[in-house]
């Protein structure tokens, strides 16, 4: 018996680091997963793992509207509704100050900000009595972050947006909480850099337990948000960064 048996989930940006690593450990508890994201072979690979019998995938992009109506259409045909929805999907680029363009600007906005907004608002109609939503900030959103300003904004908006939704939910006993992972061992992380080893040095000497985060780590919180073991939890932002933010 898993704690979330019976539930139903959806993981957007779930083909890769934090989301993939969601999408498997909401599955052992037994959810059956929905999951996204942009490129379909990868998305096929995640389910094959997961089981079919436990996941299906669909190719989605969160900043394109009608993509997010297929995406609800599918969970909507399964008449179960929806307990869990982790709004992970999101991109990350270093640009300082001066290097700031206008299309890395509005594709960080649309994709971190926009998705997340329109994904949980299209997911409404869905979201069972009682439901969880986790939305996926990050630890720049309070430590600055050379190189990170657009990046770290978008995060920030996230947070606000966590608690602003709370509020309004609070009637249907949907819980809104924000995760804030610190530097996770993820592709998109370490590809932000040519050299993967410098970066890697670098970002663990900002944390005070001395290592990245396995992406694993983050899922067992991800994990308990979505359980009932998080029932008086709403509003919240829970840090899983190795004390980078707090110590």
């Amino acid at each position: 018996m898993g704690q979330l048996d019976g539930k139903t989930a959806l993981v957007t940006g779930a083909t890769s680091g934090i989301g993939l690593a969601s999408a498997r450990a909401l599955a052992a508890e037994g959810a059956y997963v929905f999951l996204t994201g942009r490129r379909k072979e990868q998305l096929d690979e995640v389910v094959a793992g997961i089981g079919a019998d436990r996941a299906t995938g669909i190719r989605a992009d969160v900043t394109d509207l009608a993509d997010l109506d297929r995406v609800m259409a599918a969970v909507g045909e399964t008449s179960r509704g929806l307990d869990i929805l982790f709004a992970n999907a999101g991109i990350a680029e270093i640009a300082p100050l001066g290097a700031i363009t206008w299309e890395h600007y509005t594709d960080t906005f649309n994709t971190n900000v926009g998705g997340v907004v329109f994904a949980v608002q299209k997911a409404l109609p869905l979201l069972n009595d009682g439901s969880s939503i986790i939305l996926c900030g990050s630890s720049v959103a309070i430590k600055a972050s050379p190189a990170m300003s657009v990046y770290a904004a978008t995060k920030a908006a996230v947070r606000s947006l966590g608690r602003t939704w709370a509020a309004e939910l609070t009637d249907r006993g949907v819980r809104v909480n924000t995760i804030a992972p610190g530097p996770t061992e993820t592709p998109g992380l370490l590809g932000l850099s040519p050299d993967e080893e410098q970066l890697r040095a670098a970002l663990t000497a900002t944390v005070p337990m001395n290592r990245l985060a396995r992406p694993e780590e983050t899922a067992d919180v991800v994990v308990f948000l979505a359980s009932d073991h998080s029932s008086f939890m709403t509003g919240t932002e829970v840090h899983v960064d190795g004390g980078a933010s707090q110590v």
